[in-house]
Formats: structure tokens, C-alpha cells, sequence
């Protein structure tokens, strides 16, 4: 299946510029739904789907809007895996590696361990009055947590963290810069030493982490598979909910009508989680690819042509949440996209949901007391001086500093 390289006939031409997408898409994303729902995006090389419907709709045919890629940067950096794999190729790999991830596992399996880990990284922060609450908090907690469930036992938060920025740079490399492309090479091999030596000390004995799951499937994974989709939740696994953490305790913290509320009511902490999630969506983009011929959007994409389901637009789409730019935990409920649907729902959605609603945001602001953002702080959706927002494909805070009253 040959992809086509141009514009499907009827399908409107929109210039968008990268850099500016990194700063801001939102301005780009709401003039291609009111104007231009599916558009040939030059600079990206394929499609842009943006309305909600649409995403939802497109998502109920995996058959046709296929996530077997040609070329795809994904099979480029880690090579084949269940993320670009259609049934029954893909449950054969989520059967074996899903398990582990599920809610009553994460509860019974890895939550003591997640909390023992956040109380340790505030333990050395509480004293300072002043952090990066993403590189001294956010990153090193969700990096902990995932080589733990993966199983990576050799591997420490800071080499979990270092792989996940590689992967996910290499993901996102639509410009093809060679040093994004030789820092992921780098990342991979060392990624492919640590899980063979994880997968051959839980063969005669059994941990319950991911890669455990895996070796003892009932239907035989090779070590290959094995590798190639642990890169693959790396890449994932750190950076959906350090960006969730971050963008959420950031709206907060400029909202504290909002956050006095939350306080007052903890189970409201997973409401915070999904409208984050909507309203930032930590990856913004899935691509697909067309098995066959197929109108959509008023356009009738031929087989092979590219396609990104923009998920990040979906969850702004005025028509499906009302006030859609407004971070806003009183909204009526409508499911979000963030996590994708169908087949391809995130696996590790539990986890992160668990690890920031349940421990990082209740501890951080039990324990950081007075915690306010830093001086100079705006309420720009495009970033502050407290933290920058940035990226299209995959969208969070890079820093979030913050004060409080150090005891």
C-alpha cells in the first residue's frame, strides 16, 4: 500500500508553520474546524482530521483508518509494535503485556510503592521552599513508578526519564533532525540491554510487572516484542502523566477558587485528572493510515493516504464542551479523547490516573504548604515564568516552579 504524497482531490491546502504549532496550536486547531475539518498539511505530510465527531467515527473503523503505518516515525524508532499494529496482531501483544496495568493490579500491586516514592522525593525538597515541581517531582515519581511496573530492574528513574525524552523526540521528528534520530538509537540499544536482562531474571520466577507478563503469556512473545513495546510505553509511560501532573497543578494554582474547592473535597482529584487531560491533552495526534477508499468530512481520502485523528482539537471542539478553551471542573460530563478509544485505548491510563489524581496532587498539596507559583507568573495559556508550555504532538509544562513555606 503506496502512501500518497499530495493532497486527496477536494481536500483543502493549509500552510502550518511547526515552531508556531510547538508555541500555540489551539488558534490553528479552531480555524481548521470551523474552516477546514480535514486538511493536506504539507509541513506534516498528511492529513489533519480535527473535529470531535469525526475522531470518534474514524475511531470505530480501525479496520479502514489502520494503525499499520507505512514509514511511520514510531516503527522507525522502536521498530514493529502493538501501538502500530491492528487486531489480531495487536491483542495478541496488549493480552500479554496489559495485565499488570489494570485498576485492581495497580491498587493491590503498586500503589504503596507509588506513594513510598512521592513521599521520598518530597522528603528532599520540603525544606528548600522552591522547585521545578516537573524535573525534582513529576518526572522522577512517574519514571520510578514505570520501571517499576515495566520490571526494569536495573534501571534507574533518571535512566527511564533520559530513554522517555529520546523516544518521544525521535516520535515527534516531523523536521528529521539527525540528532534527535542518533540520541534515539542510543536510547534503544541501552533500553534493549536492560529488558533481556529483566526478562531472564523473571522467567523462573515471576514478578507481576509488565515484562514478567510478557515472558509467561500463554501465547509466546519473543524477546524482539518484548523490547521493541517496552521502548514504546517508555516513551508514553512518562511523559502523559508528568504533563497531566504539571499542567493541572499549573491551572490550579492560578485558579484558587477552584483549588479551594478540590481541597475541600479529595474525590474531586479525578475530576481535576480528566479535565486536565481534555483540556491539554498530553499527546495531541494519532496517526493513521487508509486501508481503502473512504469519505469522511465531506472528503473522499483514497486508499493509503495519511491521516492524524488530532485529538488535542477534538477535546476543544466547541461543539462537544461548551466554553472548550476554559479549564473548567464544573463542565457537564462528556468523554475526552485524550486516552484515544477503541482497540488503541491507552494501557496505561489507569496508572497515571492512579500515580497523579490519587498520590502526587493530594500529597504536593498536603505537604507543600502556601505552594503558589513564582514570581512573574501569567496566566498565558502559552506559558509563564513559572513554566512553558510547548509541543503539538505531544504538549506539556517543560518547567513548573513553585514556592511555598518551607518549614
Amino acid at each position: 500500500m503506496s502512501a500518497p504524497t499530495t493532497a486527496a482531490p477536494g481536500a483543502p491546502v493549509v500552510e502550518l508553520d511547526l515552531a508556531e504549532l510547538r508555541r500555540d496550536p489551539y488558534p490553528a486547531y479552531a480555524w481548521l474546524r470551523r474552516t477546514a475539518p480535514l486538511a493536506w498539511v504539507p509541513s506534516v505530510g498528511r492529513h489533519l482530521l480535527t473535529r470531535y465527531e469525526d475522531i470518534v467515527h474514524a475511531e470505530k473503523l480501525p479496520a479502514v483508518f489502520s494503525s499499520r503505518e507505512e514509514g511511520s516515525l514510531l516503527l522507525r524508532t522502536v521498530g514493529p509494535n502493538m501501538l502500530r499494529e491492528d487486531d489480531p496482531g495487536h491483542r495478541r501483544l496488549r493480552a500479554a503485556a496489559e495485565p499488570p496495568t489494570r485498576p485492581r493490579q495497580v491498587r493491590d500491586l503498586w500503589a504503596d510503592a507509588f506513594e513510598r516514592t512521592a513521599h521520598e522525593l518530597l522528603d528532599r525538597i520540603a525544606d528548600r521552599g522552591e522547585a521545578d515541581l516537573i524535573a525534582d517531582f513529576a518526572e522522577p515519581l512517574v519514571a520510578a513508578n514505570l520501571a517499576l511496573v515495566l520490571g526494569l530492574r536495573t534501571a534507574s528513574a533518571a535512566d527511564v526519564s533520559d530513554w522517555s525524552r529520546a523516544m518521544m523526540a525521535a516520535n515527534g521528528n516531523y523536521a528529521d533532525d539527525p540528532g534527535i534520530w542518533l540520541r534515539a538509537e542510543q536510547a534503544t540499544r541501552a533500553i534493549e540491554e536492560a529488558v533481556a536482562e529483566a526478562a531472564d531474571a523473571v522467567r523462573g520466577a515471576p514478578d507481576g510487572s509488565v515484562i514478567s507478563s510478557m515472558v509467561h503469556a500463554a501465547d509466546p512473545v519473543s524477546l524482539t516484542e518484548i523490547q521493541n513495546n517496552v521502548k514504546v510505553i517508555i516513551g508514553g509511560g512518562v511523559n502523559e502523566p508528568r504533563d497531566v501532573f504539571g499542567v493541572g497543578a499549573w491551572a490550579l494554582l492560578q485558579r484558587p477558587e477552584a483549588l479551594e474547592k478540590v481541597l475541600k473535597d479529595p474525590a474531586s482529584w479525578k475530576r481535576v485528572f480528566e479535565e486536565t487531560a481534555r483540556w491539554i491533552s498530553p499527546i495531541g495526534m494519532y496517526p493513521r493510515q487508509l486501508t481503502q477508499g473512504y469519505q469522511i468530512a465531506g472528503v473522499t481520502l483514497p486508499a493509503g493516504s495519511r491521516v492524524a485523528l488530532v485529538i488535542a482539537s477534538g477535546n476543544r471542539d466547541e461543539s462537544v464542551f461548551e466554553r472548550a478553551d476554559e479549564f473548567d471542573l464544573d463542565r457537564p460530563h462528556r468523554p475526552h479523547l485524550a486516552f484515544g478509544g477503541g482497540p488503541h485505548f491507552c494501557m496505561g491510563a489507569w496508572v497515571a490516573r492512579h500515580e497523579v489524581s490519587a498520590i502526587a496532587w493530594p500529597l504536593v498539596f498536603s505537604r507543600l504548604k502556601g505552594l503558589r507559583l513564582a514570581e512573574g507568573t501569567t496566566a498565558s495559556d502559552s506559558g509563564s515564568a513559572a513554566g512553558r508550555l510547548d509541543g503539538w504532538v505531544f504538549r506539556g509544562l517543560t518547567s513548573l516552579n513553585v514556592t511555598w513555606h518551607a518549614p
